[in-house]
């Protein structure tokens, strides 16, 4: 049985919390597993690491360099503090072994850059993605309504905060449109956002985040074609098992320039919250 390790800047948060069933009752239950946990802060209100440990069936690490030793596959969760995953993945990075580091990899695409040059630099695998790329409706749009040619606009529905979950409307966007994106423009109300995409040709989108929105897509394609998504309830279990294929191949699915593309919509879409109804041009890669 294989090990995983979680790296987490704190464990009782939901994707620590979910993950362990998830891995344990999928496809590669027999063949992997959640062994170890450590966790950087413990903060007041949370789970303190021995708690989760017992109840998870989890051993508690006493520090990174324990789960990284001791694992064959490396989470670094901190799904809500991505700017902690740099720090969190420096050791993780060069150890050579898979890495899947949680959504977004990283709030600029200056800091993602640097992850990605590290994970190459140690010939270490390494997978970042919102799981809402991993949805089976959106994956056999991309096999069918859009085999051969992109749509020109996507319109999205998601949660709010933008710093937490604006990743996963990104994340689709990302993938239906492709990279290439050139500016971005916010706009709402103090309780809504809503972000424009423009590419410079003719492919734009606009990302909306509401209060307790669930997760929607739609999409305009070919001659006036309208598709509309609204049921994502298997994108966590599609997205584990690909992580975990992903894990067992040492081959992510996900390729790195739509990652950078993400987080460089992040980081410009960021910066246009302060200052609504202007452009803000996206940061160039450099890879």
């Amino acid at each position: 049985m294989k090990k995983i390790g979680f790296i987490d800047y704190y464990l009782d948060e939901w994707h620590a919390n979910n993950y362990p069933a998830m891995i344990r009752n999928g496809a590669f239950k027999d063949r992997m597993d959640v062994a170890l946990a450590w966790e950087e802060i413990h903060p007041e209100g949370r789970k303190h690491i021995d708690q989760w440990c017992s109840e998870f069936k989890v051993a508690k690490a006493q520090s990174i360099e324990q789960v990284v030793e001791e694992s064959d596959y490396i989470i670094v969760l901190s799904p809500d503090n991505s700017e902690r995953h740099e720090d969190l993945a420096d050791l993780p990075l060069k150890s050579g072994k898979p890495v899947y580091i949680d959504k977004p990899i990283a709030p600029s695409l200056a800091i993602a850059e640097r992850i990605y040059a590290k994970a190459e630099k140690y010939n270490t695998p390494l997978m970042s993605s919102s799981a809402l790329r991993f949805g089976s409706n959106l994956q056999k749009a991309l096999k069918n309504e859009f085999a051969g040619e992109r749509p020109s606009f996507v319109a999205t529905l998601g949660d709010l905060p933008f710093h937490i979950y604006a990743i996963h409307q990104i994340e689709m966007v990302v993938v239906l449109l492709g990279t290439g994106a050139k500016r971005v423009m916010q706009f709402g109300s103090e309780y809504s956002k809503a972000m424009a995409i423009d590419y410079g040709d003719n492919r734009r989108a606009v990302i909306d985040l509401l209060p307790g929105q669930p997760f929607q897509l739609r999409a305009t394609y070919g001659d006036g074609k309208l598709l509309t998504i609204t049921d994502m309830d298997d994108i966590f279990v599609k997205f584990v098992e690909g992580m975990l294929q992903f894990f067992e191949t040492g081959v992510s699915p996900v390729p790195v320039a739509e990652t950078l593309e993400v987080a460089a919509l992040i980081e410009a879409g960021s910066t246009a919250l302060a200052t609504p109804d202007i452009w803000v041009p996206l940061p160039k890669s450099s890879i």
